[in-house]
């Protein structure tokens, strides 16, 4: 499949982009040094769904850019409602991507990490079935003995939190396992949790152009920040009138 056409528009390129000049965009400069990048797309209007998920919003070069965010990544962080609501499969990347890991001494696919305070997880479905690399669960320390003990037959269970996940000991939990470039697809409330805790270093936002109305959720739900987080524009590009954006901590 060819790669559509992109390019930047912040800096300035008169030609699309190879899939190895993405790939240079979104590389951090150091991997030793613990990154939370978080991915969304949007329509204009705010909303982060189109009939409860995202993927009417996106298009082929916004996949391109998810694609190249999870090559990047040691561990994929998703929600257990947004795992569900968008039908997740196994964290298995595609040939080339995981040569490309291969090449750059990586693991050829992420952890997937899926928070879940209520441990309602299928240990049967194809997340843990057909996973290539063992999940990671991400619950509390109150989370319920015997769903937990089912679910540490299919992968590893780790406590971040009393009543609530806490975003400070994920972080620190997934650095213990030498992850430490993690990429956050959602859902809203794990983005507004992260972002109340003041741990998002990148958000890589796609803007899609198109409004939605309605009800549709934001990209992020939860408890206001003390402060508004100051972010700064790292780059910005277009796929006709797609707008995909970098944005990195000020």
């Amino acid at each position: 499949m060819s790669t559509p056409s992109i390019t930047s528009l912040v800096p300035a390129q008169d030609r699309p982009l190879s899939v190895d000049e993405l790939v240079a965009a979104y590389t951090v400069e150091d991997r030793s040094a613990t990154t939370v990048r978080v991915n969304f797309v949007t329509s204009l209007d705010g909303g982060a769904t189109v009939d409860g998920v995202s993927g009417g919003l996106g298009g082929p070069a916004d996949k391109t850019v998810f694609d190249i965010l999870r090559r990047l990544s040691d561990v994929v962080l998703v929600g257990a409602g947004t795992v569900r609501d968008e039908g997740y499969g196994a964290m298995r990347l595609d040939v080339d991507a995981a040569a490309w890991r291969d090449d750059h001494n990586l693991p050829l696919h992420p952890v997937f990490a899926i928070v879940s305070g209520s441990l309602d997880l299928d240990r049967r479905s194809e997340v843990f079935t057909q996973a290539p690399v063992r999940p990671l669960v991400v619950t509390t320390d109150h989370a319920d003995p015997a769903k937990r003990a089912a679910l540490e037959a299919v992968a590893d269970v780790v406590a971040c939190g009393d009543e609530h996940v806490e975003p400070a000991r994920v972080v620190q939990a997934l650095c213990d396992r030498g992850l430490r470039q993690i990429l956050c697809e959602g859902g809203p409330a794990l983005f507004g949790s992260f972002i109340a805790a003041d741990a998002v270093d990148e958000l890589c936002l796609t803007i899609s152009p198109s409004l939605v109305g309605g009800e549709s959720v934001r990209v992020s739900a939860g408890p206001a920040s003390e402060a508004p987080r100051p972010m700064r524009l790292q780059h910005l590009l277009r796929s006709d009138e797609l707008l995909i954006s970098r944005y990195v901590r000020a």
